[in-house]
């Protein structure tokens, strides 16, 4: 079947390639049975194969228009004399590039009518076809109304709490995922990043994660009380500046904002600008394809500095009912519809999940990773047959973790697990939530952390099970190899006397080797546990009062939830029966100062005893055993 289509938009893009003067050909519209121009559907089809039809239509309409447009700037730029512009298809307007489709293109983009230059900026509009195209890839054809409306009603505004005036708040289940992941970077400016870099490209600022950063509790209480609205809208800005040239690849950013009625309804209107734009928007909804295209503008932006002013002047808009989907919408502009597309395992279902509205981990990837791929683990997965499946292959600013690895749905890789800064995206099964640290040494590794991360992620390369944990024996011999193990003979016979070997009984056998034989056998006994505070941050807004509890005439206030949790995690290697003897406390041995990160090798009384929520679980995925606790209610992931 994927071959056929294939061949179908093949066979488009070679008819409307040919070189003629006559009209372009004719194509049926979706849901229309015309026999010109277009393919007679069967009048026995199943929706599954009508639906993968009229793709396949929309996709090879949009193709021939992106190569007509190609051809039309071709020959507008041979007109003025720049040769050049014949081969790359490329007008540069200031600090604003408009690209054609070329053959071959690495940068595979819309098609957007209307250009028009304002001050360095493309002014554009999507076509009706590409709005459709933009439609069905977001929600699918069956989308229902209580989805459409999630997603058309959540902004991206932050806390009016003072505790929580740093993060961003839900209000409607559906976009989360865009939340959390603006949330990630935002926190990750705000923590990690001096204002004084807010006209520096973040893909040009120097490396920091090389660094060692850290901040004391005098920053934390800056960070969770009353931020200015002054700082907090700089990092959103570069957070999403960043993410949009991120998914541009460093290339170019594609702001959408709303056509909005004119200056003179604007000044017309009483009250704030957001009142004005909230007015602005009462009669408009999202339903379709057209609806989109009616009501969208689309700016591209090849220069950091004027990203960053244009999105600085659309912050009310943002925060209106409509900032989610409008960024969503941006990010996948930027990336582009046909790379998006290609990232994609599966480009036939929508990428908003049906039937309540979830973000899908395609969108979350997207905005982390700046590829759509549907998969968390580390490179791709090769299925056998010349088939595989993608996952992220490059290290990312934040990183994410998610509940179903505790449970064996999935594996996350380690690009995602360690990112560069100590920030992660948490995902349950419903909903998405941040995790992030003060300082950037909880991700430090010692010697033996460095040893251990080695191994596995030579035995992860080779395990062809979807992250369960287990490889076959011709797998196992080039492991032991490549990582330079001289386990006994008797030892290799016992692990592959099954015919695989798994993961658990391989790290058992490798804690008994000592690491002069390429094992991690600590004979010292001097590599003392982990100690160190986390911070979970929960966007939807809660009723909180005493609490948690509402009682009497107290009046509950709507509002996100953090939580502080200390975190201990012992060395990796402790066989897991001395877990109950071996303690240590916080007070002992070194610690780094101001950075809440301990390590210590003396034995000594019992912390308090843990507490567990499934947050916990998901801690675990990326620090193994560790034991968590917090004051007041447990942190929640949904």
């Amino acid at each position: 079947m994927a071959d056929q289509e294939v061949e179908d938009i093949k066979m488009a893009l070679r008819d409307s390639t040919q070189q003629h003067e006559s009209p372009e050909p004719k194509r049926s519209k979706p849901g229309e049975n015309s026999v010109t121009g277009g393919e007679v559907p069967h009048p026995e089809e199943s929706p599954e194969v009508a639906q993968r039809r009229r793709q396949r239509e929309l996709m090879a309409a949009a193709a021939e228009k992106r190569m007509a447009a190609a051809q039309s700037a071709a020959a507008t730029a041979a007109k003025r004399g720049v040769a050049s512009m014949a081969v790359k298809n490329v007008e540069i307007v200031n600090d604003v590039e408009i690209r054609g489709l070329e053959s071959g293109s690495k940068d595979k983009g819309v098609n957007l009518e209307k250009v028009e230059c304002k001050g360095g900026i493309s002014d554009t509009t999507l076509s009706v076809l590409e709005a459709d195209e933009l439609f069905l890839m977001i929600f699918g054809n069956r989308v229902s109304k209580d989805v459409l409306a999630q997603w058309t009603n959540q902004g991206i505004r932050f806390s009016d709490d003072s505790e929580t005036s740093m993060g961003l708040v839900q209000h409607e289940g559906g976009p989360c995922g865009v939340l959390a992941a603006i949330q990630a970077f935002v926190l990750k400016h705000l923590l990690f990043f001096p204002e004084e870099s807010i006209g520096v490209a973040p893909y040009m600022q120097p490396d920091l994660g090389i660094t060692r950063v850290h901040k004391d509790e005098s920053v934390a209480q800056e960070i969770f009380s009353s931020l200015s609205e002054g700082k907090r809208s700089r990092a959103l800005v570069r957070s999403m500046s960043e993410i949009l040239f991120l998914c541009g690849r460093n290339q170019r950013a594609l702001i959408v904002s709303l056509d909005i009625p004119n200056s003179d309804f604007m000044k017309s209107v009483n009250g704030s600008e957001d009142e004005v734009i909230a007015k602005a928007l009462g009669g408009i909804s999202v339903e379709s394809g057209s609806d989109l295209q009616k009501i969208l503008r689309v700016d591209t932006c090849t220069s950091w500095t004027t990203a960053l002013k244009k999105l600085e002047s659309m912050l009310p808009m943002y925060r209106s009912r409509m900032g989610a989907l409008l960024f969503l919408i941006s990010a996948l502009l930027s990336r582009g519809l046909d790379n998006v597309q290609e990232d994609r395992d599966d480009p036939t279902q929508p990428l908003v999940t049906a039937p309540f509205g979830h973000a899908s981990q395609e969108i979350v990837n997207l905005l982390l990773s700046g590829s759509a791929v549907a998969n968390v683990f580390d490179g791709r997965m090769d299925l056998g047959g010349g088939m595989f499946v993608k996952g992220i292959s490059t290290t990312v600013e934040v990183g994410f973790l998610t509940l179903l690895e505790s449970l064996n749905f999935c594996k996350v890789g380690q690009y995602l697990k360690c990112p560069k800064w100590p920030i992660w995206v948490v995902g349950s099964e419903s909903h998405y939530t941040v995790l992030f640290a003060l300082d950037t040494k909880v991700q430090e590794e010692n010697e033996f952390e460095n040893r251990e991360s080695q191994i596995r992620r030579a035995f992860d390369a080779l395990d062809q099970s979807g992250g369960g944990g287990f490889i076959g024996v011709e797998g196992f011999h080039q492991v032991i190899r490549e990582t330079h193990i001289n386990l006994p003979s008797e030892k290799v016979d016992h692990l592959c006397s099954t015919g695989f070997i798994v993961w658990s009984e391989f790290w058992q056998a490798l804690l008994d080797l000592d690491k002069s034989l390429g094992g991690v056998k600590d004979s010292s006994g001097m590599m003392g546990k982990k100690v160190f505070d986390l911070y979970h941050f929960n966007g939807i807004a809660k009723s909180i009062a005493n609490g948690g509890q509402t009682s009497g005439s107290v009046s509950p206030i709507q509002r996100p939830r953090i939580t502080k949790l200390r975190v201990s995690v012992p060395p990796r290697w402790t066989p897991e029966e001395f877990m109950a003897d071996i303690q240590v406390t916080s007070g002992s041995g070194t610690k780094d100062s101001g950075s809440g990160v301990e390590n210590s090798g003396e034995v000594s009384k019992p912390p308090p005893p843990s507490q567990h929520a499934p947050l916990v679980d998901c801690i675990r995925t990326r620090w193994a055993r560790s034991v968590c606790n917090w004051e007041g209610d447990a942190p929640s992931i949904v």
